[in-house]
């Protein structure tokens, strides 16, 4: 090993360990720990934060070398005022286990490798006994949300827009939609610069020859373990995110982040990235987007054992073996199944009975589901009920990106109208929308801005568009008041009401001998339910008596029909116990002043709409 210091420090440089890759603190000193494949040179560069001249080079030799990995440990090295890269053959190198990278701090500033450096902070931070909330799945009020989108717009009037700060300012707003948990879209040192597509793109000049645009959703080329420094309002990217993760704790609000783990990442740095983000962020748990990770190994792993893991699904019978449930249900499967089949029963395709019944009663005991109509991948709330078609146009690939099958209905018109019959119509089937998600028995995910009717024009692929078509309209909030009361009321009688939100799955049966079963599907005649392919009609009943509150008390009977048909459709209801009658909660074609009504033995739902009765 081969050291030049400066004159003027003291620092001592030996070989190191290999226990952890990265930069950890040792005994009295600073390891370094890098794994370079094959018989590459390669050497560690030193410097004073934010100085042009490296103060230590340490250049490793191959004999020195354990498996794949090179170590350095130097001592009386001062933690927070140094950098380092490392070189492999002569090109600069970021350790892929940097805790942050500087050259990154300004959004969408085209930057080359060799201007980018890794620092490390390793003072201790006062969490003041903050630890990961483990609220179960079955409380959980889920919003996924980007953090620069989410205050950037001038209408949010946060004094920190776009940041980790400006998601602190506005915890009130969640706390009083009802959320208890928010999924971040990718928050870590993720390089936002691509290649522009076309000539009809915005683009940031870099050099003569490239011209490059924004890479806003963040799956790209990135350093997993450092959060995003211009998603910071101040100069220390790791004390910002602590900050806000402290803070939605302080409120009850757990933090989930998005993981897009590119194919050629080493799967071992993809469990220690977990690890140390649960760890050293006190984050709530991960939703793993790519497809290339080992999830029963992140599954199994007694550190994440009470951590919420998120992806596409789990291979249960290696996880649990046998009949062997979880202490904590802490696995979760996500993706567009919810979606697809909801959104085709909603604008009235045969043959869906089957499906969104299984949807909506899905609650499996080792394995928690995310429901949600509508997420950053697609059409969005509004979107969904105004085009039938995409309209990528702003993205520069010639309307080719994005998918062509949205399973979306544009109720009569496409895109934006003045015509009052057509916007009656769609907010109805966002209330129908809003109130098949919040009232499944999963997980319900709300994507942020539908419960306030924003639009992304019809691009049902805005990964590029960094601007109002991805960002937050927070002047919405006014224009469309009665979506977001109706979402809010939705959600504060979901958690008063257990049945909506049970601990298991819901087995359409009275197991009880009370005379009702958990769960029972019904047609136009109580309990003679109608799965015909051409039927679009259902009544779902739950039984209050299975689901008791921390008091002992039973809960209400609560009845929802849904008539997804053009034409108005006529349901029976079944009978109560003597003690109650049925009252009407919710219609999605009535203004909320109109919902005042008697119901007796028969109930007429409207085409295209849903009601909500409960028994008391």
């Amino acid at each position: 090993m081969t050291t030049y210091s400066n004159e003027t420090i003291n620092l001592k440089v030996n070989n190191g360990i290999t226990t952890a890759l990265g930069v950890t603190m040792w005994k009295d000193g600073i390891n370094f720990a890098v794994a370079v494949s094959e018989e590459k040179a390669c050497r560690l560069l030193l410097y004073p934060y934010g100085g042009a001249q490296a103060i230590v080079t340490v250049d490793f030799k191959e004999e020195e070398k354990s498996g794949d990995i090179y170590t350095a440990f130097i001592q009386n090295l001062s933690p927070g005022r140094y950098e380092y890269r490392y070189e492999i053959d002569q090109k600069p190198y970021v350790d892929p286990y940097a805790r942050s990278v500087t050259g990154r701090e300004v959004w969408g500033i085209a930057n080359e490798q060799s201007n980018l450096r890794a620092s490390f902070d390793l003072q201790d931070y006062e969490w003041e006994k903050d630890r990961p909330l483990e609220i179960p799945y079955e409380e959980i009020i889920m919003y996924s949300l980007h953090v620069r989108g989410f205050t950037k717009h001038p209408s949010s009037k946060a004094k920190n827009k776009g940041t980790f700060e400006g998601l602190i300012e506005k915890i009130p707003y969640l706390k009083e939609l009802g959320i208890n948990q928010i999924e971040l879209m990718p928050a870590y040192e993720f390089d936002e610069i691509i290649p522009r597509q076309d000539n009809s793109m915005e683009f940031k000049q870099f050099e003569s020859d490239k011209q490059y645009s924004i890479n806003y959703w963040g799956y790209a080329k990135a350093n997993y373990f450092a959060p995003k420094a211009s998603y910071c309002a101040g100069d220390n990217c790791i004390v910002s995110f602590k900050n806000m993760v402290k803070e939605l704790h302080k409120n009850k609000i757990e933090v989930i982040m998005e993981f897009n783990f590119q194919s050629y990442v080493n799967q071992n740095l993809i469990l220690d990235c977990i690890h140390f983000w649960v760890e050293e962020y006190h984050i709530d748990g991960v939703h793993i987007s790519s497809d290339n990770t080992p999830l029963t190994a992140i599954a199994t792993s007694p550190r994440l054992s009470h951590t919420k893991i998120m992806a596409l699904g789990f291979e249960v019978d290696k996880i649990y073996y046998e009949d062997s449930l979880p202490k904590m249900k802490h696995l979760a499967e996500y993706h567009d199944g919810f979606l697809v089949d909801v959104r085709q029963f909603l604008k009235g395709d045969s043959e869906q009975l089957d499906d969104v019944t299984y949807r909506i009663r899905r609650n499996p005991d080792r394995c928690g589901v995310i429901n949600y109509i509508a997420n950053h991948n697609g059409f969005n709330l509004v979107d969904m009920v105004s085009y039938e078609e995409k309209h990528n146009e702003a993205n520069g690939e010639n309307n080719k990106d994005g998918n062509n099958c949205n399973y979306s209905w544009n109720s009569g018109i496409e895109g934006p109208t003045r015509k009052k019959a057509i916007i009656e119509l769609r907010k109805k089937q966002m209330k129908n929308a809003l109130t098949t998600v919040l009232l499944s028995q999963g997980v319900p995910l709300i994507f942020s801005g539908d419960e306030l009717g924003n639009s992304q024009k019809g691009n049902n692929n805005p990964y590029c568009q960094d601007n109002e078509i991805s960002w937050m309209d927070w002047s919405k909030e006014k224009s469309n008041k009665d979506i977001l009361d109706f979402t809010k009321g939705l959600l504060e009688f979901r958690k008063e009401h257990n049945i909506l939100h049970y601990k298991k799955e819901l087995k359409i049966m009275d197991y009880l001998s009370c005379g009702y079963p958990d769960l029972s599907y019904h047609g136009q005649k109580a309990w003679y339910p109608e799965f015909e392919n051409n039927n679009s009609q259902m009544g779902i009943m739950y039984c209050g008596k299975y689901a008791l509150n921390e008091k002992g008390k039973e809960d209400d009977f609560i009845y929802i029909a849904y008539n997804m048909h053009d034409r108005n459709q006529e349901f029976v209801l079944p009978n109560l116990p003597k003690d109650k009658k049925w009252r009407l909660l919710l219609d999605t074609s009535m203004k909320e002043e109109d919902t005042q009504v008697k119901i007796r033995k028969k109930i007429t739902v409207s085409g295209r709409s849903i009601m909500v009765v409960i028994g008391k």
